[in-house]
Formats: C-alpha cells, sequence, structure tokens
C-alpha cells in the first residue's frame, strides 16, 4: 500500500512530535508498504534551520525505506503568534506543492499541528480521489482560547470552522488520549471515526537503572551530589515555567537542589532573564542534548517535572511523560488534577501531583521527595512498571498500521459499491 504523510516535524529533529511521524513511517517502510512524506528542513526547538539545509526550495532523501520530500519554510528567529502563524501558513503551502509532484497514493496521512496540514490532506483527497487520516497530536484553536494566546474574533471562527471541516472531510481521525478524543466527539464528530493512536516509549529507556545514577553531565556541570530537579522538553508558553523558577527562589536556601532545564523554546529567552533578576544561583539551563546526552542527564536526574499553564486542560498530552516513566524518573507534575495527564501520572504512581501555577506546592513536593529516597526509588519502579505495560512500541506501531490499512480500505469497498451500483 502506498501512504503519503504531511507532518511538519521529522528526523533528524529528536523532540516534540518528530521521532513519533519518523516511527511510524519507518514502521510501515518496514512492513512493505511505499512511504512517502513531505515535511521541513530541520529546525526544532532551536527554531534554526540546520546550514545543510538552508536555500534549497525542496530537498528529497531517502532514509530507512522512506522517502523524505523536505520543503521550505519560514523560521521566526524570535516566535510571536503573528510569525508562528506565517511558519505554519508558509510549510502548508510548500508541502502542498511538493505533495502534488509524487504519485497518488492509497491513503494520505496529515498530522496535526499544524491545523492547516488538514485542509492539504482534504484538497489532495479530492483531487486524487484518495481518503485521508488526520492524526490530531494538539487541538490548537482550543490552546489558543484556553490559554488566551488569541481573541475570540474571526481569526478564531475560522480555525474552528476549519477544524470542524478537516475532521468531518477525513475518512478517520486519530488522536493520543481519551480527554482529547472527547473533546473532538463533543465538537460534533461521530465516536466511531474518532479513535486512539498512542505514542510509545522508546526500549532503550527502559536499560537505564532505577535510582539517580553518575552522569557525564553531573561530572561537567561540577554539580556532584545535589538533588537536580530537572525539566527536559519544550520551554515554551504551554508549560508555564514560571512556576519552576518560584520554586527554586522558595528553596534557594537549600544549597544541595539543583534546578536543571534541558530544551530551547520560545520561553527560553524570557525565563533566563526573569531567573537572572532573581539572582537564582541554583538554576542551571544546560540548552538542547540528543541521543545518548539526553540518556545521560535523564540517568542523573533525582526528579523530574511536568508542568503546564492552568489552562492547558485535554488539548495535548506532553510525550515526555512516556519518556520519563520509562527511564524510571520520578515525576512532581504542577497541573490541573482534572486531565488525563494527572490521571495516567495518578494510575502509574510514579508522580506527585500539585496545582498548576503554585510554586509553593511545587516547592514543598520537592522537598518531601529530597528527605524520603526510599518513595523515590518506588515511584521510579512504579512508572516503568506502568511504562511497560501501556507503552510498548511495537504494539503502537501495529495498531497504527491496521488502522491505517483499515481506512484505506474502507472507501476502496464504497467506491467499489457505488460502481456496481451505477453499473446495475
Amino acid at each position: 500500500m502506498r501512504f503519503l504523510f504531511l507532518a511538519i516535524n521529522y528526523w533528524p529533529d529528536e523532540t516534540g512530535i518528530a521521532p513519533f511521524n519518523t516511527g511510524r513511517c519507518e514502521h510501515l517502510a518496514s512492513q512493505g508498504h511505499e512511504v512517502t512524506v513531505c515535511t521541513a528542513p530541520p529546525y526544532y526547538p532551536q527554531w534554526q534551520i540546520q546550514p545543510e539545509y538552508r536555500g534549497k526550495f525542496i530537498k528529497r532523501e531517502y532514509r530507512n525505506g522512506v522517502t523524505v520530500l523536505r520543503s521550505w519554510l519560514y523560521v521566526p528567529r524570535r516566535v510571536t503568534s503573528v510569525k508562528r502563524f506565517v511558519h505554519e501558513t508558509s510549510f502548508i503551502a510548500t508541502s502542498l506543492a511538493s505533495a502534488l509532484s509524487t504519485a497518488r497514493p492509497d491513503l494520505i496521512v496529515a498530522v496535526s499541528a499544524p491545523l492547516g496540514l488538514g485542509l492539504s490532506a482534504a484538497i489532495l483527497s479530492k483531487l486524487w480521489r484518495r481518503p485521508f487520516v488526520f492524526h490530531v497530536e494538539d487541538l490548537q484553536p482550543d490552546a489558543a482560547a484556553d490559554l488566551g494566546m488569541m481573541r475570540d474574533g474571526v481569526l478564531m471562527q475560522s480555525l474552528y470552522a476549519l477544524e470542524r471541516f478537516t475532521y468531518r472531510q477525513a475518512e478517520l481521525v486519530t488522536t493520543l488520549t481519551e480527554g482529547m478524543r472527547a473533546r473532538i466527539i463533543a465538537k460534533g464528530i461521530p465516536e466511531e471515526k474518532v479513535l486512539l493512536s498512542s505514542h510509545w516509549s522508546e526500549s532503550r529507556l527502559f536499560e537505564l537503572p532505577i535510582g539517580t545514577s553518575a552522569s557525564r553531565f553531573r561530572c561537567k556541570q561540577r554539580l556532584g551530589n545535589q538533588f537536580l530537579v530537572v525539566h527536559a522538553g519544550n520551554i515554551g508558553v504551554k508549560q508555564g515555567l514560571e512556576v519552576v523558577l518560584g520554586a527554586a527562589n522558595l528553596t534557594s536556601s537549600e544549597t544541595n537542589i539543583t534546578y536543571v532545564f534541558i530544551g530551547d523554546g520560545a520561553a527560553a529567552p524570557a525565563l533566563q532573564g526573569q531567573a537572572a533578576k532573581l539572582s537564582l544561583a541554583n538554576v542551571c539551563f544546560a540548552g538542547v542534548h540528543y541521543g545518548d546526552d539526553f540518556i545521560d542527564i535523564l540517568g542523573g536526574a533525582d526528579v523530574s517535572l511536568v508542568t503546564q499553564r492552568k489552562g492547558v486542560a485535554e488539548i495535548l498530552f506532553p510525550s515526555k511523560i512516556l519518556t520519563l516513566l520509562a527511564a524510571g524518573r520520578p515525576v512532581v507534575a504542577s497541573l490541573r488534577q482534572d486531565t488525563e495527564v494527572a490521571r495516567v501520572l495518578r494510575d502509574s504512581g510514579a508522580a506527585l501531583l500539585v496545582e498548576p501555577e503554585n510554586p509553593e506546592q511545587l516547592a514543598v513536593a520537592i522537598l518531601s521527595l529530597r528527605r524520603n529516597p526510599f518513595r523515590l526509588h518506588q515511584m521510579a519502579a512504579s512508572g516503568r512498571d506502568y511504562a511497560l505495560r501501556c507503552w510498548s512500541k511495537e504494539r503502537a506501531l501495529s495498531a497504527m498500521e491496521r488502522q491505517l490499512v483499515s481506512a484505506a480500505a474502507r472507501q476502496h469497498s464504497r467506491r467499489g459499491s457505488q460502481c456496481c451500483g451505477k453499473r446495475n
């Protein structure tokens, strides 16, 4: 079967949704399917196109059986709402042009965000008379509304209209969690049309020893026996990481606690400025790390953080939760207690949950775990066991393949029935 993916992030980007887009495409190729992905040059999370990809409108690559078509997009140096809109729109336009140069597939798969890729998929679907699946990683309009990033007006209503149109045109809508699925169904989409297609945990994460281990990162940063509280991932608006600086400020007299930020993102400059203004000597911004370096840092972490702003409800599910639990890292989570994320963390037994944007509660939770190494070990073991049971890579990818093949077969069957009806 021939698949065409539209996805803004792909290998060699190693954070966010890129590893999952890559994993899906490469799994399908490994099963004998013909797979093409229309994607962007690597740019995330640094928001800078890698040198070897600059100045090229379309670049063709082949990797692990997948044809990779990279098309130009605008990447702003400083991300604002307007610049992000231009950024996404540029990719939607150029990737559509790139897709039109490919052979007609049996099924189109569009990965949101950006939401506008759903429109591209709908256009291609009409031109080629082929079905498309819309995979939702992030409920963009809901996120913009819930976080106050966009006022209710013509633009917001246009986004909601585009979202409804895409859901209705799609043969199948897939998403990550029951909470996100419920939100989509509440928009008037039939339950049977909305299915779960989860992320997975990488197998090498399970090889990390339970408990804090010696790490190159600790030695390089001269952190010795410090109790390391680590945020690893995107440093963006949704994460509300000001709460971590608040907790760091409240615990600044505790000389053996260090807060480490691993990653980059739109909110990083402001967060660094705030840390400098508060003279937080117990905070370290270590930049972006990948592969073995990232695993090394996780292995040296005593506690990992998951934070979200109050407005974030069932609009996303941070993929890093799968990473942290599989790696055997205890979690302190600052987020709403009525979300799917909170439910998963409670069920896993790997986390302490506190209210979002509450640095006092976050500080208390961190201090309580520092004083209780036995509980830390229990949480780490429970989290890993949960990840082993729930986020098998083989199971997730096999289920995804069955969904896609079935979606293509359903429309093929309908076309055949219609043709027979006309002949009769």
